[in-house]
C-alpha cells in the first residue's frame, strides 16, 4: 500500500490532437518492477475470476518479480494470444483490476499496463502441432476468431479464417483507432497465428462469396461464426439522410481502414468545422477523438444522460476532455436540419433524469424544451446490430440457425453451440454479457473447447 500505482507517460495533449501516434507509452523497466511489487499474490486471486479468459495474473506478475519476463509472457499466452492488445483495449477497471484486493482501500495493481509491457517485450514461443486431420472454418478475424483460431490450431486442427474486409483484425483494425491500438502491435499478434499455420482469406463475405453449406461440403468439420455486429443503429429522426451524417461504424472504418483522413486518400472525408457525436460509449469517444485528429475545429459529444451514467471507460473520457472534446449532457436529438442537402444544425431536446430503466440507470425524460446547435457533421454512435447476411443465406439453404428477436444468433452460453450441429457462434454476432474485446476472446475460447471435444 505504501507504493503508489505507477502511471504511464502520455503524449502531450496538444500535440496528440494532430497525430494518430499512441497516447500512452509503455512503463519503463523500473516502473514495471515497482508495479509488480504491489501485487499481494492472493491465495484466492479475484483478479483471475474477473478476467473472461482467466489469465493467471498473480503467476505472470510473480514471474516479473523474479526477473523472468519471457516466463511471464509464456504464462499469459497459455490462455491469451493477444497480451499486447488486451493490455491496451480491455476495460480492466471493470474486470481484472476491478476485482483487485488492493482496490478496496487504495489503487488496484495496474494489470493492464503490466500485460501490455510483457506482450510488447516477449515473443510467442513456437508451438508443436500434432495434426488431427480435422478442418475448422472461422468466419471473422476479430477477437473471438483470433482466439479460437489459436486454440484450435494448438489442438492440431487445420484452421482457416475467412474475413470480409481486405485486412485482418476485425473491429480491432477498423473500429479502434491507432492512437489506442498501434497497427504494428495488431500485425505482430496476427503474424504469430500465421507462423503457427493458421490460413487467412480476405475479401470473402460468407453468405455471399461462399455459404456455410459450401464450407461444410468443402470438408470443414466445424464452423465458428464470429462475424461481429456491423449493422449500425441510427437515430430515427427527421434529416438523418442528409449529407454529413455518418454512423460511427462508417466514420471509423473510413479513417482507420481506408485512411480517409489523409489528404491524398482516394475516398476522402468531407471535414467541416463543427461535429457532434451522439452516444456515450467507447465507440463515441473513439469517433470524437478521431474527429479531432482529422481536422474538425469543434467536436461535441451529446449524451442524453449525465456524466455519471456514461458507459465509456474513465480513461477514454479523460483523454477526450484533454483533447478538447466538449461534452453536452442531458440532450437528445429531435431533428437534423439541412440546407442544400447538407447538415446545417441539429435541434436538441432538453432532458432530465426520471426513474431507473431496465439497465439500472435513470431514464432520460423530455422536458419539453429545445435548443438548436449549428453543426455541419453528425456521427451516430448508438451501437450496432448483427448483419443478417449469414443467417439469411443459411436459412435459404435449409440450415435453421435460430436467432433472437434482435437478430443475434442464439447460442449455448457454455459451448457457444448454435441450433445447427457443428456450427458455433460467438462475439458480437452472438453476445453473452457485455460486448467488448476480452468477452469476445472468452467466447472464442469456449467455442474452441467445445469444437475440440466435438472433433475428438
Amino acid at each position: 500500500m505504501a507504493i503508489e500505482r505507477q502511471k504511464a507517460v502520455e503524449q502531450d495533449k496538444i500535440e496528440r490532437r494532430h497525430n494518430f501516434d499512441p497516447v500512452e507509452n509503455n512503463f519503463t523497466e523500473e516502473q514495471v518492477k515497482l508495479e509488480a511489487s504491489r501485487c499481494l499474490n492472493c491465495k484466492n486471486p479475484k483478479c483471475v475470476q474477473g478476467c473472461p479468459v482467466n489469465i493467471q495474473i498473480p503467476k505472470f506478475i510473480h514471474a516479473i518479480k523474479e526477473g523472468d519476463l519471457q516466463g511471464a509472457g509464456d504464462i499469459i499466452r497459455e490462455t491469451s494470444m493477444l497480451p499486447s492488445v488486451c493490455g491496451r483495449v480491455c476495460p480492466q477497471e471493470r474486470q481484472c483490476e476491478g476485482h483487485c484486493v488492493l482496490g478496496i482501500k487504495g489503487s488496484p495493481v495496474a494489470i493492464g499496463a503490466l500485460e501490455r509491457y510483457v506482450g510488447d517485450n516477449t515473443k510467442a514461443e513456437p508451438v508443436e502441432i500434432k495434426p488431427t486431420g480435422k478442418k475448422v472454418a472461422i468466419v471473422g478475424s476479430g477477437c473471438a476468431g483470433i482466439t479460437a483460431a489459436a486454440d484450435l490450431r494448438k489442438a492440431g486442427h487445420d484452421v482457416e479464417v475467412f474475413e470480409a474486409l481486405h485486412e485482418f483484425g476485425g473491429v480491432l483494425r477498423y473500429g479502434i483507432p491507432p492512437f489506442r491500438l498501434p497497427r504494428v502491435v495488431l500485425d505482430r499478434e496476427l503474424n504469430n497465428l500465421k507462423s503457427m499455420g493458421v490460413k487467412f482469406h480476405s475479401n470473402v463475405v460468407v453468405g455471399k462469396s461462399i455459404t456455410l453449406k459450401q464450407l461444410k461440403e468443402d470438408g470443414f468439420d466445424a464452423i465458428f461464426i464470429c462475424s461481429g455486429a456491423g449493422l449500425p443503429k441510427m437515430l430515427h429522426v427527421p434529416g438523418e439522410n442528409l449529407n454529413g451524417v455518418y454512423s460511427a461504424n462508417e466514420f471509423l472504418t473510413r479513417v482507420n481502414l481506408m485512411h480517409a483522413g489523409q489528404p491524398d486518400s482516394p475516398t476522402p472525408l468531407r471535414v467541416g468545422k463543427k461535429v457532434a457525436v451522439f452516444g456515450g460509449g467507447n465507440v463515441a469517444m473513439d469517433a470524437a477523438r478521431t474527429a479531432v485528429r482529422v481536422g474538425f475545429e469543434e467536436v461535441y459529444i451529446i449524451y442524453r444522460r449525465t456524466e455519471k451514467e456514461l458507459p465509456a471507460r474513465l480513461e477514454e473520457i479523460r483523454h477526450a476532455k484533454e483533447e478538447g472534446v466538449v461534452f453536452k449532457f442531458l440532450y437528445a436529438p429531435k431533428e437534423i436540419i439541412g440546407e442544400n442537402g447538407y447538415v446545417k444544425s441539429v435541434e436538441l431536446e432538453v432532458m432530465e433524469l426520471g426513474e431507473p430503466d431496465a439497465s439500472g440507470r435513470r431514464r432520460p425524460v423530455p422536458t419539453g424544451k429545445t435548443e438548436v446547435v449549428d453543426l455541419d457533421t453528425v456521427i451516430v454512435a448508438l451501437g450496432t446490430g448483427p448483419n443478417p447476411i449469414i443467417q439469411r443465406s443459411a436459412k435459404a439453404e435449409g440450415l435453421e440457425i435460430i436467432t433472437d428477436p434482435k437478430g443475434y444468433i442464439s447460442v449455448d452460453a457454455d459451448s457457444r453451440a448454435t441450433s445447427v450441429p457443428t456450427i458455433f457462434a460467438g462475439g458480437d454476432v452472438a453476445p453473452v454479457g457485455e460486448s467488448n474485446a476480452i468477452n469476445a476472446m472468452g467466447a472464442g475460447k469456449k467455442a474452441a473447447k467445445a469444437i475440440n471435444e466435438l472433433l475428438k
